[in-house]
């Protein structure tokens, strides 16, 4: 482990001392043809690409491809997408997102570019109502239910806010309505969703005594997010929430959101088939203020989330798999590779906050520093301990988020199949270089 931390600051010295940067810069300008004169009417263009390597210690137990795998080295493309979008006419938005995720060396070749997001908007007010329809990340229930993968502040989003995450869904997006505006200072979006068929996931475990998705076919499912913004006015074009502003802002709101969709779930009680309704509700703040005149902020955010999928649902989720198989006989609850419980029946607290030093520590040329530590604490109803997930991490913003290096070190636990109860830690470290147009 500490050869992978001398290795991973080797690199990030390396790519400090050849970085060149022109002395004087030339004014950003966005990928945007403008349809009219007075640039009301556009089409943007954006691409971003997020790759690891990491050094991992595996669950107990796993294998790659039937071979003992205790720790593993691996290089990923983690996200790659596209976006497309823009305002076609007065009222009328078009929003599309494109690309792959979760690409390593155990993966499928040739991984299949596919749409993330496809959609239509109508405006019928200018500000306060605009409704629209298709594949899309407008859903409920917390700020990170659609994160901002470009901006997020860690190395990684906290995902289980993406609660039903490739089980009914499309990495968090969905076949929906939704109705979204601003209310004076209130930001509202609401949603009408129609939750894709649980029989084409791989994540949905065969009918037993713990509650899990059901086969039948689906009733639509409701929610809603509901944010009080009290300084700045945060953008509600895309879906897609902010992680941080590096000091561009003064933000600070309170949000409040759910997500229920009746007989989602079902479980065995005896020979019977029990169905039982999903519902999540959760409340978050999030605060994102500069500090002095020399470009330094901070940022904060805390939620907690009640999560009620049924009687035992646990879901272990491991995100870029670094393992694929689990040895026959293994007393480990957590599954292949970096798994652990993520998401289920019970209460998750998370907070995370970060500090972005002034420009001046490594001269305005060489870009800013952000310290940062996120935690997640989950008292899952099926598990006999409280699940506690630590990750610390550095971000070197060569050139905002056009160019960014993070440095992320997390630690998790490993609980016991027989009792439930946690037996060690393992840790695992990622190295993540961002660019982004």
């Amino acid at each position: 482990m500490r050869k992978m931390f001398f290795k991973s600051f080797v690199v990030l010295m390396a790519l400090f001392f050849v970085q060149k940067v022109q002395a004087q810069k030339k004014p950003d300008r966005d990928l945007r043809f403008n349809l009219n004169d007075d640039s009301t009417h556009y089409i943007k263009a954006t691409f971003t690409a997020q790759v690891w390597a990491r050094y991992t210690q595996n669950n107990p137990g796993s294998t790659i491809f039937g071979y003992d795998a205790p720790n593993t080295f691996d290089i990923g493309l983690r996200r790659v997408r596209a976006q497309l979008f823009g305002q076609i006419s007065d009222r009328v938005f078009l929003y599309t997102q494109f690309g792959i995720n979760n690409f390593n060396a155990i993966s499928a070749r040739k991984t299949p570019i596919f749409f993330h997001d496809a959609l239509g908007e109508y405006h019928i007010t200018k500000r306060s109502l605009h409704m629209g329809m298709g594949l899309t990340a407008w859903t409920g229930f917390a700020r990170f239910s659609s994160p901002s993968v470009a901006s997020i502040m860690g190395y990684d989003a906290p995902l289980f806010e993406q609660s039903t995450n490739d089980a009914t869904d499309q990495f968090l997006r969905k076949l929906s309505i939704y109705a979204k505006g601003k209310l004076g200072k209130l930001d509202y979006r609401v949603i009408v969703s129609n939750p894709m068929a649980a029989q084409n996931s791989t994540v949905i475990a065969p009918l037993n005594v713990n509650a899990d998705f059901s086969g039948k076919p689906a009733k639509l499912q409701y929610g809603g997010y509901f944010m009080y913004q009290f300084l700045d006015e945060e953008s509600n074009t895309t879906p897609y929430m902010t992680g941080t502003y590096l000091g561009k802002k003064k933000v600070f709101n309170i949000g409040a959101g759910f997500q229920y969709q009746p007989q989602a779930m079902w479980r065995l009680n005896g020979a019977d088939t029990v169905y039982e309704n999903m519902a999540q509700f959760a409340a978050d703040v999030y605060y994102d203020h500069p500090v002095g005149s020399k470009g330094a902020a901070v940022s904060a955010y805390a939620t907690f989330v009640s999560m009620d999928f049924g009687k035992g649902y646990l879901r272990n989720l491991g995100v870029m798999n670094t393992a694929n198989g689990v040895a026959a006989g293994s007393n480990n609850l957590n599954g292949a590779g970096n798994a652990f419980p993520m998401m289920g029946t019970g209460n998750v607290v998370q907070a995370q906050a970060g500090y972005l030093f002034h420009k001046d520590v490594l001269g305005e040329r060489h870009g800013q520093l952000m310290p940062y530590v996120m935690v997640m604490a989950a008292k899952f109803d099926r598990l006999a301990e409280t699940m506690t997930v630590y990750d610390a991490g550095l971000n070197w913003f060569i050139d905002g988020y056009k160019a960014k290096l993070s440095l992320n070190y997390q630690t998790r636990p490993v609980f016991r199949a027989t009792d439930q109860k946690m037996v060690e830690r393992k840790g695992m470290a990622v190295m993540q270089l961002q660019v982004a147009i």
